[in-house]
């Protein structure tokens, strides 16, 4: 289960639109010649074994390239190309290929971020390709490509409080297709805005994205509220509720209302998350939970619970434990996901577990295990969530 952190302003302090480590240049040649060229290589083995489908597999090598410029009064601004490249001797060919990596051509080449950026005192503006981080749109970086976004954004940070506003064009990455490119979010594109309260004991926020035509239009507003508890040195402990209202617009299929609850405890290196969310049914209509892997508290490495509160109720409940041996990190979380009977009579009821082993020995060098199992308990012969999905990852940050 991955729950991401939406901190405004703090969120966008990422490498899409920061400064070249607050380099300040006195002038626009020194702003190129004093400029950061940074980048990740990656590469990543995936398996995919279907009970009911071709089998496939695929490796992948690439990573990200960025050049960002030096400050000047202020402004600055960035670049980045991602590539995947497939490496046939350890893909398999035709049926069994799996193109989640490099795409169906076995190469993708993108320039996922090309911005501007202006930060002055507690104000802030970014325009152009880049990555972002917010409760219906965010990078979901889980393959070779994160989803970046054509995005025009404004913020403004005082003290505990936090604002943001924007609008958001085009998106591309894993989450889109690898094979599509940049695509619009939607025909006239999404307008959000967000705002926000943080402190050692309380974190809260509000969101709402309207999106005004398309099959995907609504008015979506996302609410979350964190508290943290600090019962001693080595015992933290944080509850934290979430609420989802998507109202359909332009005759969209998209209609929700979405509760959840998550407490998280950490014990010195044990940390347990237990997550609920509930869908209540809306007559024909399902939920959205954004551009990438969405905010919901119980979303896994597969399953989330979009994919099952079409015209019916239906809940998701995940468990999780992980523990920390030095640089090693050991996860497991089981997650039930039930629907009730749709109007043609149809149950939902998936299961998945995900197995992690994760292992940075520097601040430069991840390595990572995972094994991801899906059971279609209410049925077996599907072609859907049927399914074990073993992946090896491997990045180097320079």
């Amino acid at each position: 289960m991955q729950k991401i952190k939406y901190s405004l302003i703090a969120l966008l302090s990422i490498s899409s639109i920061s400064m070249a480590d607050d380099i300040n240049a006195n002038n626009i040649n020194d702003m190129f010649s004093q400029g950061k060229v940074s980048g990740e290589i990656r590469s990543i083995y995936s398996n995919i074994n279907n009970d009911n489908d071709t089998d496939v597999y695929g490796t992948a090598v690439g990573g990200t390239l960025n050049y960002t410029l030096a400050n000047l009064n202020g402004f600055g601004g960035g670049a980045s190309f991602t590539t995947s490249q497939n490496l046939n001797f350890a893909s398999g060919s035709s049926s069994h290929y799996d193109n989640s990596l490099s795409g169906a051509t076995k190469h993708h080449t993108e320039l996922t971020q090309a911005y501007l950026n202006y930060q002055t005192n507690n104000f802030m503006f970014s325009a152009g390709r880049q990555l972002i981080d917010t409760p219906l749109a965010d990078s979901d970086d889980i393959r070779m490509d994160a989803d970046t976004f054509e995005a025009y954004i404004v913020g403004y940070e005082k003290e505990h409080f936090t604002a943001m506003a924007g609008y958001i064009n085009a998106w591309q990455g894993y989450d889109v297709g690898l094979d599509d490119g940049w695509v619009k979010t939607a025909p006239d594109g999404v307008l959000f805005a967000g705002f926000g309260y943080e402190s050692d004991t309380i974190d809260a926020t509000l969101w709402n994205y309207y999106t005004s035509k398309g099959s995907d239009a609504n008015n979506a507003i996302y609410a979350e509220i964190t508290k943290h508890i600090k019962i001693n040195q080595d015992i933290n402990l944080d509850t934290s509720f979430q609420y989802l209202n998507e109202n359909n617009l332009d005759n969209s299929d998209i209609e929700a209302k979405i509760y959840g609850v998550a407490t998280e405890l950490s014990i010195n290196d044990v940390g347990m998350v237990l997550a609920y969310n509930n869908s209540l049914k809306q007559d024909g209509k399902k939920s959205f939970s954004g551009f990438g892997g969405g905010s919901l508290f119980t979303s896994m490495d597969t399953m989330i619970l979009d994919e099952i509160t079409q015209d019916r109720d239906s809940y998701a409940i995940v468990g999780g434990i992980n523990y920390t041996i030095s640089d090693i990190i050991l996860s497991y979380a089981y997650g039930d996901f039930q629907g009730d009977e749709d109007s043609t009579k149809n149950k939902a009821h998936i299961v998945e577990q995900d197995i992690v082993v994760e292992y940075t020995p520097s601040q430069n060098l991840a390595l990572s295990a995972t094994y991801v199992i899906d059971e279609n308990k209410d049925d077996s012969t599907s072609q859907d969530f049927n399914d074990n999905n073993f992946r090896l990852f491997a990045s180097y940050s320079f």
